[in-house]
């Protein structure tokens, strides 16, 4: 018997999923329908209650690390062997949906009470994991307790990490009584493999008709973060010719953002999402201006490309006008290629279910690109309606829920316990 008949017979139940994703989605709630859960809040703390009593109730154990990662275990035939890891964040941007995040994490607690239903024990233990801070919303940059995790980051960063009131994530973790015990680092919690269920944030599947995207890439992601200093002066007596505007020198920067992402199509994305600008009054010439750059690609070499036209367009503009200015990266991971036995274990789902499907290069960030560096890593990606994620109006439809969840179950099924097909010649 192979791996795929060995799941066949089991299946998730897609209106239980269904169901914890709505009663999950009142936590933090907002008028339009979404959700507003920023990380190491009150109403993160809520959500992270919820998920660890779902959990508990269905016999899994709990264990939290220092930056507030949450690993829930259902035991394996073999203890000894490393987990077979699936999950995602609870937290969301500041008019965020109902799906993003969220839907990997209930999608691995299904797969949980699948088995359960189908009293079913992989030889291999599996966790679903709840990654602190995904979004980086509150506290750039994203997926920071991930890369703790793999190493990518020290844990003293990472707590220090600070939102716009300096409160750092240490202090929030106290606070909300998520500051775990153990040491936040695969060395001390080997992982099998992991598995990532999302929606795809974008509209490709919707629009070609497909139900599953199976990841075999992510982009790679600049970060950057730039202060214009100018001089405040007053709007009325100040000569055009001899203001040195810092809004002025931030909008040609954000021009200059945009012509970069359309030069290196078709894959390019370049965003300015966030803009500061002081004094803020309507009648003084802007002294100082933040914001903020994201730059995405899926081969390096562009990426470093847009990079060196960023900081040439940056400088020429800000000399030009007569600005000081502070430019920094302030984060950069390289495009991430999948391992290929997990993509096959999710294509395997797919086929076997008949699930009309297309390779993809995930466009956004994820917990999976930095869990990919320690461990052998897929990604499950379903529709969201009209492409529509990081919005209060972020849809998806229970069928595209259920399949993702049914793919999840039978590729983490495969890999949890390959090691006993293998030794069986099965």
């Amino acid at each position: 018997m192979n791996a795929i008949n060995q799941t066949q017979n089991h299946k998730v139940n897609g209106e239980r999923l269904w169901q914890s994703l709505m009663d999950m989605a009142k936590i933090g709630e907002t008028e339009k329908g979404g959700v507003c859960r920023l990380a190491l809040t009150d109403l993160d703390k809520q959500g992270r209650d919820l998920f660890i009593d779902w959990c508990k109730a269905e016999g899994c154990s709990i264990r939290i690390d220092k930056m507030g990662n949450i690993f829930a275990r259902r035991e394996g035939r073999n203890p000894d062997l490393p987990p077979i890891v699936t999950g995602s964040h609870l937290d969301s941007q500041p008019t965020g949906g109902r799906f993003d995040g969220v839907y990997g994490v209930l999608a691995g607690l299904e797969v949980i009470r699948s088995l359960n239903d189908a009293d079913y024990v992989t030889e291999a233990p599996v966790e679903v994991s709840v990654w602190t801070n995904e979004e980086g919303s509150r506290f750039p940059p994203a997926m920071v307790s991930s890369g703790v995790f793999a190493k990518v980051f020290d844990l003293d960063y990472g707590l220090s990490r600070a939102d716009v009131d300096g409160k750092t994530m240490g202090e929030e973790l106290e606070r909300i009584g998520y500051a775990g015990p153990d040491e936040p680092n695969i060395d001390g919690h080997a992982v099998g493999a992991y598995f990532e269920a999302h929606i795809e944030q974008g509209p490709i599947l919707e629009d070609e008709d497909k139900t599953i995207g199976v990841v075999t890439d992510a982009q790679g992601q600049r970060w950057y973060e730039i202060t214009l200093t100018g001089v405040e002066a007053h709007a009325g007596p100040t000569p055009m010719h001899l203001r040195k505007d810092a809004l002025l020198g931030a909008s040609r920067i954000v021009d200059a953002v945009n012509r970069i992402g359309m030069a290196n199509q078709p894959y390019a994305c370049a965003t300015v999402g966030m803009m500061q600008v002081h004094p803020n009054s309507r009648n003084v010439i802007p002294g100082k201006v933040f914001l903020t750059v994201d730059f995405r690609h899926p081969d390096d070499d562009i990426l470093a490309k847009m990079d060196k036209e960023l900081r040439e367009a940056a400088k020429e503009i800000t000399e030009d006008i007569g600005l000081g200015m502070d430019f920094e990266q302030i984060w950069y991971y390289a495009p991430i290629k999948f391992e290929e036995s997990c993509v096959q274990a999710v294509r395997d789902g797919v086929e076997l279910n008949g699930y009309s499907h297309r390779d993809m290069v995930s466009g956004a960030g994820h917990d999976a690109c930095y869990l990919s560096k320690v461990t052998p890593t897929g990604m499950i990606f379903i529709p969201c309606i009209d492409g529509i994620s990081h919005n209060e109006v972020e849809d998806a439809k229970p069928e595209w829920v259920t399949a993702g969840a049914q793919v999840l179950l039978q590729a983490m099924i495969a890999k949890a316990d390959e090691t006993v097909l293998e030794n069986t010649g099965a």
